[in-house]
């Protein structure tokens, strides 16, 4: 039993040394290739860099963004899988902001069931989100909704200049394009940089009377994924060495939307071998705690408004006293000593008060982003493309576009 003990110990130190974050960084971009793990590292680091070459372009759009704002009724948000979660990190604080119905809607439901899925109230705005623009579902959509609500403006936030929506809509008086930066048209089968700067484009929609406001909002964040990076990566290479199996995330309010998007990530990145659940802190116990084991890791992102902290550390106390999971990752600003077990890690999320806790989720994401790597890694699989057997791919191969009968109902 002793030498079971210590064996284990000894494979995760090895592990650990296997994954450590420099000696990754600082092997010749060769030998990251080969490994597997170059552009999904390097599309992570980039974040703060490529946050702020967002904001620049979002702003010299100002006025074109800001006309299409103006006066809607309602917002509809949407996307597939990581970029439909991209919508659940902004579409809360854009309807607080706007003072509209706004939804985050998948690009499937739109095909699947057409413009009854949409918000009501018009004019409105669709704001379609997607990282390469050539998935089936995202051009359908655009074009349903284009042709079915002539009274619905649309906007398409997308990386990739060469895809179907920035071609097909780029000179389309009715859609406006926000191109974002081809590096972060992330060449890695997984989205990371992709997600957090296109929630940032997004993110203007609620800020456009004030671009100082979202310029400032920007740089914070930069600042405060930079400080993010350089903890996480010194501290979640233990996390992954311990071999979980399960990882649950939860969040609140829009970091919600970080918890679906940081559980897909653990999910792709280790091609399934880690199950994975995403839930809100109120949620997680009426039934999903029955998933929680003696492998499963808990990934807390934590609030700094006072009555969501509340909630969240009486549930954090719940974990505790149950003795629940093999240990917790608290994503958040000044986290109490008592909500920590051995073995926890907090990852300190400096200025989050400030920030705003609707502001966090990519900050979330980025901490969610790197344990799913580190973890790809530890199962001895390539980050860049952690599908051995092509079950997933970088973009979704085309499908058939069915098309109901007229005047069927759903």
């Amino acid at each position: 039993m002793v030498q079971e003990s210590l064996d284990g110990i000894e494979s995760k130190l090895r592990m650990i040394e296997i994954l450590n974050a420099r000696e990754l960084l600082a092997a010749p971009e060769q030998e990251q290739l080969n490994r597997g793990y170059f552009h999904t590292l390097h599309e992570i680091l980039q974040q703060p860099e490529t946050w702020l070459d967002t904001c620049a372009r979002v702003l010299a759009k100002s006025g074109e963004l800001g006309g299409l704002a103006d006066g809607i009724q309602s917002l509809a948000l949407t996307g597939s899988g990581s970029s439909q979660y991209a919508c659940d990190c902004v579409a809360p604080v854009l309807r607080k902001e706007l003072g509209v119905t706004a939804e985050a809607i998948g690009a499937g439901a739109l095909v699947t069931h057409g413009i009854a899925v949409l918000p009501s109230g018009r004019p409105g705005l669709l704001v379609s989100v997607a990282r390469s623009g050539d998935s089936p579902e995202s051009g359908a959509a655009m074009a349903l909704v284009r042709e079915a609500e002539p009274q619905m403006r649309q906007l398409a936030i997308t990386c990739n200049a060469a895809g179907h929506l920035a071609t097909t809509y780029g000179d389309d008086h009715r859609v406006r394009v926000i191109l974002l930066d081809d590096r972060v048209n992330d060449r890695s089968v997984a989205m990371t940089s992709s997600v957090t700067n296109m929630v940032l484009a997004a993110r203007f929609l609620g800020m456009w009377r004030a671009p100082e406001r979202y310029q400032l909002l920007c740089e914070r964040l930069s600042r405060a994924c930079g400080e993010i990076l350089a903890t996480g990566l010194e501290a979640l290479p233990a996390v992954t060495a311990t071999g979980f199996r399960r990882a649950v995330y939860l969040g609140s309010g829009s970091r919600f939307g970080a918890a679906r998007e940081s559980a897909l990530k653990m999910l792709e990145m280790t091609a399934g071998r880690v199950s994975t659940l995403s839930e809100t802190y109120l949620g997680v116990r009426h039934g999903p705690l029955s998933y929680v084991d003696d492998d499963t890791i808990m990934v807390c992102f934590f609030a700094s408004d006072p009555l969501l902290r509340a909630y969240e550390s009486d549930l954090i106390q719940e974990l505790n006293r149950k003795r629940l999971g093999m240990a917790k990752v608290i994503v958040g600003e000044n986290v109490p000593r008592d909500l920590l077990r051995d073995g926890d890690t907090v990852i300190e999320c400096r200025g989050l008060a400030e920030i705003g806790d609707e502001n966090a989720p990519v900050l979330d994401v980025v901490v969610g982003q790197l344990l799913a790597t580190f973890r790809c890694l530890g199962e001895g699989l390539r980050p860049d493309n952690p599908s051995e057997h092509g079950v997933i791919n970088r973009v979704v191969t085309g499908f058939p576009m069915h098309h109901r009968a007229e005047n069927a109902q759903p």
